[in-house]
């Protein structure tokens, strides 16, 4: 089974994921393992160069340009997606995560997913684990179905309960 687990930035997707790690399901980090490929990839770095003039280290000013960020994504997320389904295959997991606060708005994602977890928190609590969630925000959305909705408003805890009775790995 792979599960897109999604939600807007402070969300607490990277605690869910390693929630799940911890039950036994293989996670991919799709931004750390997006930057490792900045330098892995042949090409790669060059061609988001070419055509935006940014460099890796400047990318942060693609989410105060929508353009240089479509260009950017057009350019990332097929080599993206396709290092996630060779990893998938490779990783021997029953259970396999994508950790993504976009992949469910984008096509380039688009079938890859058997299942859907939304984590969701209020904008006060997603502020306070993460300052630039007021910048980036708008710049996500919530996909408009999901097949679990995880609200993390609570303790470690209480978020631990909701994940154990999902049963994923039932």
């Amino acid at each position: 089974m792979t599960i897109l687990v999604t939600g807007l930035i402070g969300s607490g997707k990277s605690l869910v994921c390693r929630m799940l790690r911890d039950r036994g399901a293989a996670v991919y980090d799709s931004d750390s393992r997006c930057k490792s490929l900045y330098g892995s990839v042949p090409g790669l770095e060059e061609r988001i160069r070419k055509e935006t003039g940014l460099s890796i280290a400047g990318l942060g000013a693609i989410f105060g340009d929508e353009a240089k960020r479509t260009a950017v994504q057009n350019i990332v997320y097929p080599v993206l997606r396709d290092d996630f389904i060779r990893w998938r295959e490779s990783c021997g997991a029953d259970v396999v995560v994508f950790e993504s606060a976009t992949a469910s708005a984008s096509p380039f994602f688009s079938g890859l997913f058997d299942k859907v977890m939304l984590v969701r928190a209020p904008f006060g609590k997603r502020l306070e684990r993460n300052p630039r969630a007021a910048e980036r925000s708008p710049l996500q959305s919530e996909p408009e179905s999901a097949d679990w909705i995880v609200d993390n408003d609570s303790t470690v805890e209480e978020l631990e309960r909701k994940i154990s009775t999902l049963g994923i790995f039932d």
